[in-house]
């Protein structure tokens, strides 16, 4: 488990949730159309998403953008054969929602 600083407590990764949002990405390019959604909803250009996929922001919002269509979120599971909840908590502790007190 890695534990970032954030504010005064810290976010609580899990280790392979950065791995499990870049299998992801892999299943969202894998559909065009798929893949111009998730850049329009991002912001981002081919470029910038290569150039960013080291961001912790990038990767939540990866996996953001699949718990926000059940039907992907869904689907993307099912490739990765594991349950999407594993998908929507890994989103979740990347956004940084998920926190302890020191």
């Amino acid at each position: 488990m890695t534990q970032l600083p954030r504010g005064e407590g810290y976010s609580v990764l899990q280790e392979g949730d950065e791995a499990l949002a870049l299998q992801a990405l892999g299943w969202i390019l894998s559909d065009e159309p798929r893949a111009e959604r998730l850049l329009g909803m991002t912001g981002l250009d081919p470029d910038g998403l290569r150039a960013s996929l080291g961001e912790r922001a990038t990767l939540a919002a990866i996996l953001t953008f699949l718990a926000a269509h059940e039907a992907d979120l869904v689907a993307c599971a099912d490739a990765l054969d594991l349950p999407p909840a594993q998908l929507a908590a890994a989103a979740h502790r990347l956004e940084g929602h998920e926190r302890i007190d020191p």
